[in-house]
């Protein structure tokens, strides 16, 4: 779908390989915030895994599945052979999405109290094939949690406490770019990259969390 990037879905992971170094802004659990990666890696782990059992888990399935690096790692607990996946292209650039979904642990921020760490439920990661500048991806990542946030609300996806939720305990969003082309300034929803990201990511998301609520009724 992008040249260059191969996409895998099983029961173990989502995993994104890149033939040349990807530019990545993450909340991703190993290797976070602004870097340069060759893989992306969503490793599906139990729900009651501990967060001081966490660390070796990615690293280990890296060196056994032979993924290239350097790698940024994300864990979830939601089922990865279901993940959703979509492709858009339009405004010059063409992007994919690959979204885990799982909602049992919803959340409101802002009003949720703290809690213990759990393995992240919804994970999206958007890959471009383009070039931003560093605060394009910043508002990248924005506009793909507004898209979460925009769904659940539709689906009235609601907290124990009846609060609407704006998402999962420890969601995670990752936004990469391939570098091609001339750098984008903006990431915004109205922005060439921001709208060709948000169409992936609610393309992907939208059936995602609707899939999970109609076998959670």
């Amino acid at each position: 779908m992008i040249e260059g990037i191969e996409v895998a879905v099983d029961r173990e992971a989502v995993v994104v390989t890149a033939r040349e170094p990807l530019t990545v802004l993450s909340s991703a659990f190993v290797r976070g915030g602004l870097t340069a990666a060759r893989a992306i890696v969503n490793l599906h782990v139990p729900k009651d895994l501990r967060e001081d059992q966490a660390d070796a888990l990615l690293p280990r399935f890296t060196v056994r599945r032979a993924i290239p690096g350097p790698w940024v790692g994300l864990l979830t607990s939601a089922w990865t052979e279901r993940a959703e996946v979509a492709h858009v292209s339009g405004r010059g650039l063409s992007a994919i999405a690959m979204v885990t979904v799982g909602l049992s642990n919803r959340v409101a921020a802002g009003t949720t109290p703290v809690a213990a760490w759990a393995p992240s439920t919804i994970n999206a990661i958007v890959v471009v094939d383009g070039a931003a500048e560093p605060a394009a991806l910043v508002n990248a990542v924005m506009t793909v949690t507004e898209v979460k946030a925009a769904l659940l609300a539709a689906a009235e996806v609601r907290c124990d406490d009846g609060s609407m939720a704006s998402g999962t305990s420890t969601d995670a969003v990752v936004v990469a770019a391939t570098g091609r082309g001339a750098p984008h300034r903006f990431g915004g929803p109205i922005s060439d990259f921001g709208w060709v990201v948000a169409r992936a990511a609610r393309a992907a998301l939208d059936p995602g969390i609707r899939r999970w609520l109609a076998e959670h009724p």
